[in-house]
């Protein structure tokens, strides 16, 4: 269908985004149709062999864990789809977003429905790249190139590390295979690489994630479409290492590092975050930093691998994912109208836009943890885990509540300022919204309300086979809006009023914040800028130095760099002894080796080209010369032929070239002396050794062999280079038919323009 959006949405512009909508209406309902086998402790798995000979299957498997994350990716697809028709109406470049955006879908789905490291890394790569697409959408922006950039190299690097980690975890584990890691976390765990593995898949998990210190690139994503930023990083993408963090955690979790490593992660980004968001005044930032906040509490919830608090963390998905997206779709609705998303800008929107505005009050009360909206039940959740958290939970509750608080206010500032607010007085009037702008924050918001009113809707059809198949053992929970009087209740409604306090001062707090922004300024973003300013620097530098255009720096580079890496693994791990039985040589062989080098040192030393070119030939048939003493007419044949013709060409064109100049004097001539020297006894050092190892060769017996049966040549040599090396043989004539029609267009260029 991706490949098709571009087509429909030149046939049919205007109903592209609502036709196109039924491919995810469909995924949703093929993905309930299993909602029944699923919640009944089964599984589904398919697989195809894809590398065999690595263990490496394309396989997908769907259990309660998946099946949640895929109903979210297609159900809030269907109302991003319609969206960004309404969103982007009158967008030459609404094809091209489609496909992207459809893509990124697929790959979203594979990802959370891959049953095989190899492949869940394989569509954790693809997210990254049609992301990188999606984010630099409007690429004539700097800002919108600059922040996809950012995204893709931050991800990208996680993503490089993180499958680093899944080679050792399936070396650690025997398997590659989702079904089988899930029952190997013993013998992972007491594994001597376990740390390193879980460090790398960890790198790749907070990156995606957005986890503190790489939080920063999700607000600069925030450049992209509203579409994407409520799709991409509010419900599906970011959640990728959320998702990672949950599946794995059987098999990586239950350890010190394990908890350590996620509370402080996902503590410090939580409170982070929240502060953060607090004191934008951009619409869309102040709900991308919210979204770092709410990413950073659900690491931190994982981490603390209790059973409640892996429901917890489940039931704040679900909440987010409703609350948010319907909020960043407000957002982009609002500027939509209005043309700013300012909350210092806008205001009195209600009465324009009243449905926009009911969305944004109800989907903000449930971001505010406010009855009687999922986030409420969601919050509680989470308050009962970290009340009761066994390690740090005087530490815990603090950041708990803080972060609470900062939420709260954030909640009301996004909701009440733009709609009930005073609006500046140079704000335009706003027109109205079509349907397609107000239908999904409407029904995101209206499912909120409607799972916190009854939230058997999904507790034990979705949500306990979500937690079962995280924690491998069998849970029974169920939600419920009113839990009676407690201290979670009492901590609720003083969070709700503090924030409330928060929200009514947040311009004197925002402009005390300020006071601080040097501070800030040094913080991760800083770092990436510096980083990539560096990396640059050095890029340059490097080009200079090895990429300036002279041959001769590149083969002394190429033979210097031989030398050392051949030598050194020669020295350190061959473990060989030379003691090669020499024959005596006859006076014929000396004569050849004399003509050989005499023959090379006139090459060095000659002042003219003609010269070097003839004594370079003389070394080659030199060499014929030694084939022809040890009975290899072939080879000699064929070394007679190459010298001939090279000497031919050669002595054609050298007409052509600049006057003969030395260019190599002093130090750098003494270098390259060194250098040839040093390449000289390698090589010596190379053949003592073949020499001295036999080692026997399975290939010469089978060469000998299937020459004349299946090549039908008895020449050996010529039919391992025809036949058996058929392939390389050929990618060496054409590399050396391109050079020589390279060298020939020069020529010809450089005599038309002689002749001008």
């Amino acid at each position: 269908m991706a490949g098709a959006a571009p087509w429909l949405v030149r046939v049919c512009p205007r109903r592209a985004g609502w036709l196109l909508s039924l491919l995810p209406l469909a995924l949703t309902g093929f993905f309930l149709s299993r909602l029944g086998v699923i919640s009944g402790g089964g599984v589904v798995e398919e697989s195809l062999a894809w590398v065999p000979d690595l263990g490496v299957s394309l396989s997908f498997y769907l259990d309660g864990l998946s099946l949640l994350f895929a109903l979210l990716i297609s159900g809030v697809g269907i109302l991003i789809v319609i969206y960004a028709g309404s969103y982007l109406e009158g967008e030459p470049r609404l094809g091209r977003f489609y496909f992207w955006l459809l893509l990124f879908m697929t790959a979203m789905l594979g990802l959370v429905l891959a049953g095989n490291l190899i492949t869940l890394f394989a569509f954790w790569e693809l997210t990254s790249i049609t992301s990188f697409f999606l984010i630099g959408f409007d690429d004539r922006q700097e800002s919108s190139r600059s922040a996809a950039l950012q995204a893709l190299l931050v991800t990208g690097l996680g993503g490089l590390a993180m499958l680093a980690g899944f080679l050792l975890l399936g070396l650690a584990a025997g398997s590659f295979e989702l079904s089988a890691l899930l029952t190997a976390g013993d013998a992972v765990r007491s594994h001597p690489l376990y740390l390193p593995i879980l460090l790398l898949i960890l790198a790749g998990a907070f990156t995606k994630s957005a986890q503190f210190p790489f939080h920063f690139w999700l607000p600069s994503a925030m450049a992209a479409p509203t579409p994407v930023s409520a799709y991409l990083h509010s419900v599906t993408m970011v959640k990728a290492g959320v998702y990672l963090l949950f599946r794995l955690s059987p098999v990586l979790g239950g350890t010190d590092a394990w908890h350590g490593l996620l509370e402080l992660a996902g503590g410090t980004t939580m409170l982070l975050g929240a502060w953060l968001a607090f004191l934008q005044t951009d619409l869309k930032r102040l709900l991308a930093y919210s979204t770092v906040s709410s990413l950073g509490t659900l690491v931190f919830l994982i981490g603390l691998d209790l059973p409640f608090s892996i429901e917890a963390a489940l039931v704040y998905l679900l909440a987010h994912a409703l609350y948010k997206g319907s909020l960043f779709l407000v957002a982009g609705a609002v500027d939509h109208a209005t043309g700013s998303r300012d909350v210092t800008e806008l205001g009195g929107l209600f009465a324009r836009l009243p449905l926009l505005g009911a969305a944004a009050m109800v989907a903000a009360i449930s971001m505010a943890g406010a009855p009687p909206l999922l986030g409420f039940i969601a919050k509680e959740h989470f308050y009962e885990v970290v009340l009761t958290a066994p390690r740090a939970a005087l530490l815990s509750s603090a950041a708990a509540i803080l972060t609470s608080l900062l939420i709260v206010a954030a909640a009301i500032v996004v909701a009440w300022r733009p709609f009930f607010g005073r609006p500046a007085d140079t704000l335009g009037e706003p027109h109205g919204v079509p349907v397609g702008l107000w239908l999904g924050p409407a029904l995101l918001a209206a499912f909120g309300l409607l799972l916190g009113i009854f939230p058997g809707l999904v507790d034990l059809p979705l949500l306990v086979p979500a937690a079962e198949a995280v924690l491998g053992t069998p849970v029974l929970f169920e939600l419920h809006l009113w839990h009676g009087f407690s201290w979670v209740l009492l901590l609720s409604i003083l969070t709700l009023a503090g924030g409330g306090v928060l929200a009514w001062r947040h311009d004197p707090w925002r402009r005390f914040a300020q006071h601080w922004a040097r501070v800030v300024a040094w913080g991760p973003t800083r770092w990436y800028e510096g980083g990539l300013a560096g990396l640059d620097v050095l890029a340059r530098g490097q080009t200079r130095v090895l990429q300036n255009g002279r041959l001769r720096v590149y083969l002394l580079v190429i033979v210097a760099t031989t030398v050392v890496l051949v030598g050194f693994t020669l020295a350190t791990r061959a473990g060989f002894h030379l003691a090669p039985v020499l024959s005596p040589l006859r006076p014929r062989y000396l004569a050849i080796m004399a003509l050989i080098l005499a023959a090379a040192w006139v090459t060095v030393r000659a002042g003219s080209r003609l010269a070097a070119i003839v004594a370079m030939g003389a070394v080659g048939y030199g060499v014929a010369l030694i084939f022809v003493q040890f009975g290899a007419p072939d080879l000699a044949m064929t070394q007679l032929t190459i010298e001939t013709m090279t000497v031919v060409l050669f002595v054609l064109v050298i007409h052509r070239l600049p006057l003969f100049s030395r260019i190599s004097h002093g130090w750098s001539t003494r270098l390259d002396a060194v250098v040839a020297l040093a390449a000289g006894g390698l090589m010596t050092v190379l053949a003592l050794v073949a020499m001295t190892e036999h080692r026997g060769s399975r290939l010469a017996d089978y060469f000998a062999e299937q020459s004349l049966q299946a090549a039908h040549g008895r020449n050996i040599v010529n039919v391992i280079l025809v036949d058996f090396r058929g392939m390389d043989t050929l990618g060496e004539i054409t590399v050396l038919a391109l050079a020589g029609a390279g060298v020939f267009a020069l020529l010809k260029l450089g005599a038309r323009k002689g002749g001008q």
